[in-house]
């Protein structure tokens, strides 16, 4: 007899995993597949952290590390807070976690006790809520759209607050629209939840991937918000399987006790591999690499407006472009199932974001090279005219 737990008929899958899976069968029957679905960038990891990571090895560096992670690589990003936002952010809140996901699972475990709410915006990652499911807790979706740009924002937030709300996340960039909170709506935000005794988690999952302005982070705001990084999206270190949480003062303890029994600790080669990201040499290599997404955003963004996608909002970061299909389709999962086997073109549907007029949206990842969105683009129109 088959026993598994109600909380998992509430974790959906990722319906573009079904879809990258034909995809793949199409390829290796000969067909050629434009991938704008997965949103890890194409770049494999800049030399010098492969570097960094076959010297670790060769020197026997394959043991466990301390549960919050290496000193020297929390060190190090102590002093990246410093360099690349002036702000000061003690190496001893800083976690490293096996990915955002490790980091997010520690945030929302330490926060959510079952029937607890909390608020996230509808569009946004799905994995977010699965994880409040997860810990028993309640998702209040919050619908945001072209007039909120695509963000949580004051208004929004307190309509949406409920009297067992714990906790808001929000992510700037955020996925799947790139869109930015800004500084006056994210201070606006963190004074209403700290008036309601409650905790914000920040995702800045993809600081370093903003176009033409200088990021902020949160922790600039105040030392009580929780916030998760990754080097999987600017440092490109997907595969290794790397990310950060910077914890509040008091939530330290209970952060470590859970990490030990969690995971023990985060991949010990990827953390001392981790080390040369933040060398100059590579820093300039992840910038170069920012500004050819830049390009791409440019040229797609416009291609996809003139073909007819209605995209409301320039997306400022990230590398996703969140369009309404409504013009072609009410059913964004038959439009890119349909354009997959027509057309060749692998895009995500908005299903995968939500229950925001997620039926009428679709992603477009621009994580893959310039020549490839051309092609893309190209059959897409083709598609379109059929």
């Amino acid at each position: 007899m088959t026993h598994i737990a109600d909380r998992m008929s509430d974790i959906q899958p990722f319906h573009v995993m079904a879809l990258l899976g034909r995809a793949r069968e199409l390829e290796a029957h000969g067909r050629s597949i434009i991938h704008m679905e997965i949103g890890e960038p194409d770049f494999v990891t800049a030399q010098p952290i492969i570097d960094a990571g076959i010297a670790a090895l060769e020197a026997g560096q394959t043991h466990y590390t301390p549960t919050m992670g290496l000193p020297a690589l929390r060190e190090a990003i102590s002093r990246y807070y410093q360099s690349h936002y002036k702000v000061d952010v003690p190496a001893n809140r800083i976690v490293i976690t096996p990915g955002a996901s490790g980091a997010l699972q520690l945030a929302f475990s330490v926060l959510i006790n079952p029937g607890d709410a909390v608020v996230l915006a509808d569009p946004g990652y799905p994995c977010n809520r699965h994880f409040v499911r997860l810990n028993e807790g309640q998702s209040i979706a919050a619908n945001v759209d072209a007039n909120s740009n695509y963000q949580l924002n004051e208004s929004i937030l307190k309509e949406s607050w409920t009297s067992n709300s714990v906790a808001a996340m929000l992510a700037s960039p955020s996925n799947p629209t790139g869109a930015l909170v800004s500084d006056n709506e994210l201070k606006a935000m963190h004074a209403f939840i700290e008036q309601q005794g409650g905790v914000l988690v920040v995702d800045e999952i993809y600081h370093g991937l903003v176009y033409g302005q200088q990021e902020k982070t949160a922790l600039a705001i105040s030392d009580d918000i929780f916030v998760i990084n990754s080097f999987s999206k600017y440092f490109g270190m997907t595969g290794w399987r790397l990310g950060w949480l910077v914890v509040p003062e008091e939530y330290l303890d209970a952060v470590d006790r859970l990490a030990q029994n969690i995971f023990l600790a985060a991949p010990t080669l990827a953390q001392h591999a981790a080390l040369a990201a933040f060398k100059p040499e590579a820093i300039a290599i992840f910038d170069q690499r920012r500004d050819k997404f830049s390009e791409r955003r440019d040229y797609l963004l416009f291609a996809l407006r003139e073909i007819g996608f209605d995209i409301p909002v320039n997306p400022e970061g990230a590398f996703y472009l969140y369009a309404n299909c409504e013009k072609f389709s009410s059913n964004s999962y038959e439009f890119v199932s349909d354009l997959l086997e027509k057309a060749g073109v692998a895009i995500t549907p908005g299903i995968d974001f939500g229950d925001n007029a997620a039926d009428k949206h679709v992603r477009f990842a621009y994580t893959t090279s310039l020549e490839n969105l051309k092609e893309g683009v190209a059959r897409i129109k083709k598609y379109l005219a059929n």
